[in-house]
């Protein structure tokens, strides 16, 4: 500060010299040069207090961006479940203002990646849990999740999906079964749950509990009837057979009627 009073007192001693001259030299009388002189120190004294000002509000600014971050911090940090963010003792305001105002900035990113995080995970549930008719995973929407709420619902959300390929596995391997059962047993789909199977899109099939456990009866019926009608036609077989001894058919008839 010493320097700069130093430098400033130069500035102005050198410019009010100067000033001097051109007053001596334009013929300035006296009473004028005294006056005009007091006309320099009022305009400096009025540019060094609206420097002051200027300094006085940009401080102010300062100070109520501080309080403003703060406030704001204690939210974010309660909505992210942290503990409170802690400024070093010795900052400077402007170093303070800079690290909460940046710490602000950090925690919103967090804030909005949680939520567009969690927003992404209720659509993949949404479309899980349509397809699986299951109940959706039960978390507070309008609150702020935690990592740990995120990551919970990350391995519901995988464990859905696993559970749903191997539906569809199952779903697709017996559908197959049951449509060439059908077609063997000459058997059109008579009911609403058989024509959903056989005519269905696999991708729109409701692959809930129930309805696999459905299609694994229906599988188990039309096996039934198979071995049913292979039983029949066996004793009907040893039947012909029995009736071939009696009425003495000859071979090269048996084979023709066979």
């Amino acid at each position: 500060s010493e320097v700069l009073a130093t430098e400033a007192a130069s500035c102005l001693n050198r410019a009010m010299a100067a000033l001097r001259d051109i007053w001596e030299e334009i013929g300035i009388p006296e009473e004028q040069r005294l006056e005009r002189t007091d006309v320099v120190k009022q305009y400096i004294k009025n540019l060094l207090d609206m420097m002051v000002a200027e300094e006085e509000s940009l401080k102010e600014r300062l100070l109520k961006s501080i309080a403003v971050c703060r406030k704001e911090l204690d939210t974010l940090c309660s909505e992210l479940q942290l503990d409170p963010f802690e400024t070093e003792e010795k900052s400077t305001i402007l170093q303070m203002e800079k690290n909460l105002r940046m710490r602000v900035e950090e925690l919103q990113k967090q804030k909005q990646d949680r939520k567009q995080e969690l927003k992404a995970l209720q659509e993949q549930d949404q479309d899980l849990c349509d397809i699986l008719c299951t109940t959706l995973f039960s978390i507070d929407s309008g609150a702020v999740p935690t990592l740990e709420d995120l990551d919970c619902y990350r391995r519901h959300v995988a464990s859905l999906s696993t559970l749903k390929e191997q539906r569809r596995e199952e779903f697709v391997s017996n559908k197959r079964q049951i449509i060439l059962l059908m077609e063997e047993l000459d058997h059109t789909p008579d009911t609403s749950f058989e024509r959903d199977v056989v005519c269905e899109n696999e991708e729109v099939f409701c692959l809930s509990e129930d309805n696999i456990v459905a299609l694994q009866n229906l599988l188990q019926q039309l096996e039934a009837r198979r071995a049913l009608n292979e039983a029949m036609c066996v004793e009907l077989r040893a039947r012909i057979v029995a009736l071939w001894e009696r009425l003495q058919i000859p071979q090269e008839e048996r084979e023709a009627s066979a």
